[in-house]
């Protein structure tokens, strides 16, 4: 039986809306343990990515251009849309684990959002999982 995303993702996953703040979004990162957060409309379709890497260099930047202590407020007055990643991929859950290893393995993707047909954040797959996969396969 060929294994699908549906089987190894994480359904609904932490979210952003693009209208949050840098600071929603670190708070959330911090106290979920996330390095990867979904960015959605109002209506839960998924319009960007934020990550770890892209919310450091953010923050390194700001601290150099403002200083440390500018950094709450900055933290405050930037919306995530400004800073969230546009250009990414998404996989639906119905499509093939084999399919889908093969994206992560070339591009180096901590991650991909599962999208239903309409676009609505359904759920994550994050290198984790695969990584959870192989282990119970190991066991």
């Amino acid at each position: 039986m060929t294994q699908t995303v549906a089987d190894l993702m994480t359904p609904d996953p932490f979210a952003v809306i693009a209208e949050n703040t840098l600071q929603d979004a670190h708070n959330l990162m911090k106290e979920k343990n996330v390095r990867h957060i979904p960015v959605i409309d109002e209506a839960g379709a998924l319009v960007g990515m934020l990550t770890q890497k892209i919310m450091i260099a953010k923050v390194m930047g700001i601290m150099a251009t403002y200083g440390a202590n500018a950094l709450a407020r900055k933290e405050k007055q930037t919306k995530v849309q400004d800073i969230m990643a546009t250009d990414f991929a998404s996989v639906r859950p119905s499509q093939s684990l084999q399919d889908v290893v093969r994206f992560f393995v070339d591009n180096r993707h901590g991650c991909m959002p599962v999208v239903d047909e309409q676009n609505k954040l359904v759920g994550i797959l994050t290198s984790s999982d695969f990584v959870r996969l192989s282990a119970a396969l190991l066991s």
